[in-house]
């Protein structure tokens, strides 16, 4: 090959790099079928040739356009203001100037959310292997009939380096295929928000199975934990789905610009045995979660970790403690809410992490936005919350709160234990309903002087007591035995 052919190889090459580098390009999740949270200024973004003027038109306001100038490094953000949420689909149209580059079709308008998490929240209608969703394909095949529900699955990814794009696309219901791939729990959410609200509902979705809080917080955060390692030989000898920071790259960062109501979360297992700076760490991500999606204090809903055996031999306390945690992060997150599941399991699932009732789960989140943040306060969303008890004789007569409709069980009451001196829990072999107070009395016969009294406080141990709209009551402990 002689030098001259050579020289201009090289010369070709780097003109077609250039022009490719030079091309127009959106976010992926600015595409066909998106939905944009309604009636506010929703960000869109992407690439261009640097100092050009990006122009926005939207069919709802084709009067009016939108623009902004690409920075050195040719990225952009243009804000756009949405209208009423409605089932007409629009059209977007970006410009280069006068010259039109793109439109994008089939845009509604509506509420939007970010889900994530770990794999409960990943898990598709279809199930996982050896873990099924209760009616997921029956869902999955009827969902045709609920439009305006999409959602996009960043896909699932780990990065060194924080990114700006992924791939991707918008998923809707007019496809079984598509159905299949949808989150159950943020399915659940969404088309039942969709259903209450009369309004399309959009999901972005982060989860990614297995990990653990400090997958989604950035390298600055991470550096002041004494416990973490960024160093990447440390983190090549861990299980992926438990590396930190990669998550929060790969996933969060190239979707941090789009316009979302509110975060439902679900995840915690993976962070069992280390409950103690669980709730510290969960509050430090919503933080800086809010911080950089620049939306103020969006609403932040999670989910409870469900009843599950951590330990083959014997029917420990590490998951409670997490689950105490997850209670002690909504009590510090601003605008914030947990929904229990500890009623959400059967027996044969004690040694299932993937327990197969998505749908009351995505229901409770969404009874929780609709009080919350619609203003629905008619929609009880939060079970019993304990608050105090007190000895009579051999009973502990416990008292709860957040009982907007009462205690709506009298009987078959199971769940209770109870310790005297020796610091030893039994079963509650006895427990009734005053009910003109709301006190649950429980009694064990063998335990004479009771000193505590638990509720669910074991890894697995479903409870029966719920309040209003069928929510169970949270699980807690009395005592202070174990830190």
């Amino acid at each position: 090959m002689n030098k001259k052919f050579c020289f201009l190889l090289v010369v070709l090459c780097l003109s077609a790099a250039s022009y490719l580098n030079a091309q127009f390009r959106l976010s992926s999740l600015v595409s066909d079928g998106m939905v944009l949270q309604q009636q506010t200024n929703v960000r869109l973004w992407g690439a261009a040739d640097a100092g050009k003027e990006i122009k926005v038109v939207a069919s709802w306001d084709a009067q009016n356009s939108h623009a902004a100038r690409t920075d050195r490094d040719g990225r952009w953000v243009i804000t756009l203001p949405t209208p009423e949420a409605s089932f007409t689909p629009w059209e977007i149209s970006f410009f280069d100037g006068k010259k039109p580059l793109l439109t994008i079709k089939d845009v509604l308008v509506g509420e939007v959310w970010l889900a994530g998490g770990q794999s409960n929240m990943q898990m598709p209608l279809k199930g996982f292997p050896g873990c099924c969703v209760e009616n997921g394909l029956d869902e999955a095949i009827a969902a045709h009939r609920t439009d305006g529900v999409r959602m996009f699955n960043v896909p699932m990814k780990q990065e060194m380096q924080p990114q700006e794009w992924c791939g991707g696309r918008w998923m809707n219901t007019s496809s079984f295929t598509d159905m299949m791939e949808f989150s159950a729990t943020a399915w659940f959410f969404a088309s039942q928000l969709r259903n209450a609200l009369h309004v399309p509902v959009g999901i972005v979705n982060i989860a990614y199975g297995g990990t653990r809080v400090e997958g989604w917080l950035p390298r600055e955060i991470l550096e002041t934990y004494p416990d973490v390692s960024l160093d990447p030989k440390e983190m090549e000898k861990l299980t992926d789905y438990h590396r930190p920071m990669l998550t929060y790259n790969a996933m969060f960062v190239p979707a941090h610009l789009y316009t979302v109501k509110g975060i439902i979360w679900y995840q915690g297992c993976s962070n069992v045995g280390a409950h103690a700076q669980y709730a510290d760490r969960l509050t430090t991500m919503v933080e800086h979660w809010r911080k950089e999606l620049a939306l103020g204090e969006i609403p932040f809903y999670m989910v409870e970790i469900a009843p599950y055996r951590y330990n083959d031999q014997t029917n420990g306390t590490a998951g409670a403690l997490l689950r105490e945690a997850q209670q002690e992060a909504a009590s510090r997150i601003p605008h914030s809410g947990l929904v229990s599941t500890n009623d959400l399991v059967d027996d044969f699932e004690q040694f299932n992490i993937h327990p197969r009732k998505k749908s009351f789960v995505g229901h409770r989140l969404c009874y929780m936005a609709l009080n919350k943040t619609y203003g629905f306060h008619s929609v009880c969303c939060e079970g019993p919350h304990y608050t105090k008890w007190q000895p009579k004789g051999n009973e502990a007569w416990v008292s709860f709160d957040r009982l907007d409709m009462g205690i709506c069980r009298n009987y078959d009451i199971r769940g209770f234990e109870v310790a005297g001196e020796d610091k030893v829990f039994y079963p509650a072999d006895k427990v009734w309903l005053h009910w003109q107070t709301n006190e649950v009395v429980v009694s064990s016969e063998k335990v004479a002087a009771p000193v505590a009294v638990r509720y669910g406080f074991r890894d697995f141990l479903p409870g029966t007591l719920i309040g209003g709209n069928q929510l169970p009551a949270f699980p807690f402990r009395s005592d202070r035995w174990e830190e």
